[in-house]
């Protein structure tokens, strides 16, 4: 006994310190998922493939989408990777990736811990899903919730399910649609009968109720994620800009992220005055963490903010990004994947810089 044999466990049990120690350094809030959950309602930028089996054209389950995901899975996802809410469950202990509700192989356990109902497409405008070949509205993804309590509660019982309810985080990201398609887009249905002001105000009332379910139905952490600077997104600066000047005058549509910014604001004031007593609601918004990318993107270590890494990156998005399309060099250079949505790794300094202090809140609540 002694000698080598004992240096060697003194060694394994110091480096096993080490490796604890570097485990809660990175997240000294991580906790069992077995009691804890995510559930995610939106539109693409926190659908991870719902739109995969309902009819529409609205899909992204094919490459160069998932280039960078696990085995390069296109899985319905609109970038080259993961997104923001995958990211929030992962730090959290959860899962590695949120998937779709919509899935049919969906085992009890992936349940248990937490789905995403949100649809490519989406708003909160009711009048935006439909010009996307049917998605599922937000009322519509509110259904799926009561549906998957249902379903839960026949498995674990209603007690265990009010309880998984109770302690799970709810994540909603929607409202960019309703303004780069909808109220900004070609139609200017909206725009034509309603002025910015009065459009906040029936926006706002779609949120309040959909806050408002939720709430109703045993949500108590909220997270409510903002809108970007919507007029710095590659396919409203292309449709903004002037095809005479071949699109070389790439700028940020002020009054379109104005637009954006002025929403947040209003939207930010206005559901904090919905939390009960046994409810908390963060807002998170983006906003400011974009415009600094946008400002000094090289900082950032980005090459490229004012057009998406697939073909030309000037208008493409779904089937028009598509395996013939020639893809940037770089990923990571890349603010945008498509004309529209983040690469991982702008989704990656997303989460960094917002949700993830929000996220150790809600953990030290727990």
């Amino acid at each position: 006994m002694g000698g080598p044999y004992v240096y060697c466990l003194c060694f394994l049990f110091h480096f096993q310190l080490i490796l604890l120690s570097l485990a809660q350094t990175q997240n000294p809030n991580m906790i069992n998922s077995s009691n804890f959950a995510i559930f995610v309602f939106g539109d693409s930028i926190v659908d991870p493939g719902n739109n995969n089996y309902i009819r529409t054209m609205v899909k992204g389950n094919f490459p160069p989408y998932g280039i960078d995901f696990a085995y390069q899975i296109p899985t319905g996802r609109f970038t080259n990777g993961r997104l923001v809410t995958d990211f929030a469950a992962s730090y959290a202990g959860i899962k590695d990736y949120v998937p779709p509700y919509l899935d049919p192989k969906l085992s009890m356990e992936e349940l248990l811990t937490g789905v995403s109902f949100a649809s490519s497409g989406s708003g909160f405008d009711p009048l935006t899903p439909t010009f996307f070949g049917a998605v599922i509205s937000m009322p519509k993804q509110m259904d799926y919730f009561r549906e998957y309590k249902s379903r839960v509660e026949a498995q674990i019982g209603k007690e265990r399910t009010e309880l998984l309810v109770k302690n799970a985080v709810y994540v909603i990201s929607a409202g960019s649609n309703d303004f780069v398609f909808n109220y900004f887009g070609v139609s200017r249905i909206r725009r034509n009968s309603y002025s910015i002001p009065r459009y906040y105000q029936f926006l706002l009332q779609q949120i309040q109720q959909f806050i408002q379910d939720l709430m109703d139905l045993g949500a108590e952490k909220i997270v409510m994620l903002g809108l970007l600077p919507l007029g710095c997104t590659p396919i409203v600066i292309t449709l903004n800009s002037d095809p005479s000047d071949n699109f070389l005058e790439r700028q940020c549509i002020a009054t379109i992220s104005e637009a954006a910014q002025g929403f947040n604001q209003i939207v930010e004031q206005k559901i904090k005055e919905m939390e009960r007593v046994d409810s908390k609601i963060y807002y998170v918004s983006p906003y400011e963490t974009f415009s600094n990318i946008f400002q000094d993107p090289k900082k950032f270590g980005f090459d490229k903010v004012d057009k998406g890494c697939c073909a030309t990156g000037l208008l493409e998005l779904t089937y028009m990004c598509n395996p013939r399309s020639v893809l940037c060099p770089n990923v990571s250079e890349y603010v945008f994947f498509d004309s529209i949505h983040p690469t991982e790794r702008t989704y990656y300094l997303w989460f960094q810089a917002t949700l993830s202090p929000t996220m150790d809140l809600i953990l030290q609540e727990k």
